[in-house]
């Protein structure tokens, strides 16, 4: 019998009382919340890891010759147990955690590693994978030759040829990954929460709106600062704050918490840890022959080695480089017309950047959020635009329990009027709650395991005060299109197998889906459905929506410099080699000469992300591959502009945008799919370009 932890698990006693060891018995095995406790999670995961190992023990030991049906299919039925609790548990670990369930998963994620090992680096196991890879295959149908390479080829990068010695070093340096990246992810949320900026003066936030002072005065009397105002920090380093606050000191006091909130020495920073990870990553890519991580991380991607992201980032960075010098110029020499003296630095770019927009095209941020509310851009523009596209329908239900009371849960109907999934959203900002938004599954489409899709989304928008709806500007609305263009993607997925349901694909391509689904936030149909002043309910007047427009352009080479400096941070901490990584002692250090050697070190635009709070390449699965949000962007564009060529928003064109990319899953290649799609032989970066206004 094959192990992957030691000990008795406690509690076994209450195991037939724990609702996660049994499939869900509300509608399409939606999660129990109402019955799920935290003391379920450990006891449920330790028996889900058992179950599955006995599972594979019987595939091991089958007497019979290695068949697609019992090895590779048997595989896919595997670890159903394990999946649900993991599914339930990250879910709530990201979108509503708190010490307990933070503490379980330091104590879990380093198990699952092993767990994890425990399958893939069994010689016995791959050599049955291997003899079906190497059998004739012409009897099995497409999708069952893709489970069979995918298998194979995940066997090999987890290390499968590698000696019995250094498939323990690698188990060791896999568990110790596991442990880091949670520690990071639970940092960072308390790091995060502890920058918030506390003012004493509402004079001091004079340039945000009333609605905005309210919501910063009710927030600091939650966190016991009553009398004063709280200003929550966001993800990233940038915070719409910056860009109407008139007190300069209160803008650098807010940039300044967002770019030390993970090194200030305290309790929350990150620093060891991400130098840690990055020897520990290098140390891995070796021991499995590749000179750094980006190569062996990016064998199964479409870009297929770093190389080619490095190619792709200087085609970008050299036609974004002249329109950055000509914007920072422009800029420099407006603030210095309104009297600002010295030079402009990050906490003052977005601050002028959006007095130039308002008196290039008259467009007030706090104005356009008023015809933003956060419902009516859910059901009436994303929800009305996957109508016209799609034929779906939604419908709110409220006899399924939620884990937290901001949370709503949706039928959705296909076409043909049957139940294509479940869609949960979680839309609104808390303490217990990671930064950014995401889309994920509670329940994963299979037909081989008879089920359908149970899809959520989460986001971090500000909620109403004072009986005023949540309002969000136009970036939050393209967010929350961007999300369900994941959801779709999700919900569309029809495959037998569940390893290439949905979502399950390349990096550098789940993106695509998403970002080609903000588009429609500005048909104008859609635009017109949802964007209703929040007190009169009258339509956004032409003139503002051309605002809108006509700006929609604008600093843009700011945008592209703080994601390009970004991903090349990336890049540069996972191309390293053994000896480099060794070598750094100081991460702010490092940034700077990564940057500098890229042509891409700037002040006044900072990276997205810093290294230090990067949850993306160091906790959340996109390390060294940052890159594919622009990657996708170039893919987005061309799929879109296929479709405003072919006549735009029709069902028929969402028809063939669902058969041909958002049904397909991990079946097919990807750049295969690309080419079927638009008749391009590879991706043409001139229309994100033009997009972007940088050519």
């Amino acid at each position: 019998m094959l192990t992957a932890c030691n000990g008795s698990r406690k509690g076994d006693a209450n195991l037939s009382d724990n609702p996660l060891l049994q499939s869900s018995a509300l509608f399409m095995e939606a999660p129990e919340f109402d019955k799920i406790k935290t003391e379920h999670f450990l006891p449920a995961f330790e028996a889900g890891m058992e179950q599955q190992l006995a599972e594979i023990d019987s595939i091991v030991n089958n007497s019979e010759a290695p068949t697609f049906e019992n090895t590779l299919v048997a595989m896919e039925r595997s670890g159903q147990t394990l999946k649900r609790v993991s599914n339930v548990f990250f879910g709530l670990t990201g979108a509503n955690t708190n010490d307990e369930l933070q503490k379980i998963e330091e104590k879990v994620s380093p198990l699952l590693a092993a767990h994890s090992d425990a399958i893939y680096l069994n010689d016995k196991l791959f050599q049955r994978v291997k003899a079906v890879y190497e059998s004739d295959q012409s009897a099995i149908e497409p999708e069952g030759q893709k489970l069979i390479q995918e298998y194979y080829d995940a066997f090999v990068r987890a290390g499968a040829n590698l000696s019995a010695e250094d498939k323990a070093k690698l188990m060791e340096l896999n568990k110790e990954e596991a442990s880091l990246t949670t520690e990071f992810g639970n940092k960072l949320i308390a790091a995060t929460n502890a920058a918030a900026v506390i003012v004493g003066s509402k004079d001091s936030l004079d340039g945000l709106s009333e609605t905005e002072i309210a919501k910063a005065a009710s927030d600091a009397k939650a966190a016991g600062h009553e009398g004063k105002y709280l200003l929550n920090i966001t993800n990233t380093t940038q915070q719409d704050y910056l860009s109407v606050l008139n007190d300069r000191t209160i803008r650098q006091r807010v940039l300044e918490a967002s770019i030390h909130r993970t090194d200030k020495g305290d309790a929350n920073d990150t620093q060891s840890i991400v130098l840690r990870l990055a020897k520990l990553r290098a140390q891995k890519a070796r021991l499995l022959g590749f000179p750094n991580y980006a190569a062996w991380k990016l064998q199964n991607q479409m870009a297929n080695n770093p190389e080619t992201v490095l190619a792709f980032v200087k085609s970008i960075a050299t036609l974004y480089a002249p329109q950055a010098q000509k914007d920072a110029a422009e800029l420099q020499a407006y603030a210095r017309s309104k009297g600002f003296e010295g030079d402009l630095t990050a906490a003052d770019w977005n601050y002028y950047a959006d007095k130039l927009r308002k008196e290039k095209f008259g467009l007030d941020e706090n104005e356009v959020k008023q015809y933003f509310v956060t419902d009516s851009v859910l059901k009436n523009g994303v929800f009305y635009a996957a109508n016209k596209l799609y034929g779906l329908t939604f419908k709110e239900r409220t006899d399924l329990p939620v884990y937290a009371e901001d949370v709503r849960v949706f039928d959705v109907i296909d076409q043909d009027g049957k139940q294509l999934a479940l869609f949960y959203t979680d839309l609104y900002r808390r303490p217990t709650k990671s930064g950014g938004a995401w889309m994920s599954n509670w329940v994963d489409q299979s037909y081989l395991l008879n089920q359908k899709p149970v899809i959520y989304n989460v986001c971090n928008y500000a909620k109403g005060v004072d009986g005023q709806p949540s309002l969000i500007n136009y970036d939050e609305v393209t967010t929350l299109f961007h999300e369900f263009g994941h959801a779709l993607h999700g919900m569309f997925a029809a495959q037998q197998y569940p390893l290439l349901s949905g979502t399950n694909v390349a990096r550098d391509f789940v993106e695509m889906p998403s970002q080609l689904n903000e588009h429609w936030a500005m048909d104008p149909e859609v635009f017109a459905n949802y964007a209703k002043h929040w007190k009169t309910q009258e339509p956004m007047p032409a003139e503002l929506v051309k605002k809108i427009q006509d700006a929609s352009d604008f600093n843009q080479a700011y945008s592209m410099g703080e994601n390009l400096a970004a991903v090349s941070l990336d890049q540069a901490w996972h191309t390293l080699t053994v000896e480099e990584a060794e070598a750094i002692t100081d991460v702010a250090k490092f940034e700077e000469e990564a940057l500098r050697k890229v042509g891409l070190y700037n002040p006044q635009i900072p990276p997205r992300y810093r290294s230090s709070y990067f949850r993306h390449i160091w906790s959340n699965g996109y390390a060294s591959g940052y890159y594919a949000y622009l990657w996708t962007e170039v893919l987005d564009h061309n799929v879109y502009q296929w479709m405003v060529q072919n006549g735009g928003m029709t069902p028929q064109n969402g028809q063939r945008l669902r058969d041909m990319i958002l049904s397909r899953g991990n079946t097919q290649d990807f750049n295969v799919i690309f080419t079927a799609f638009t008749g391009l032989q590879k991706p043409d970066i001139r229309d994100l370009l033009r997009a972007r206004g940088l050519m």
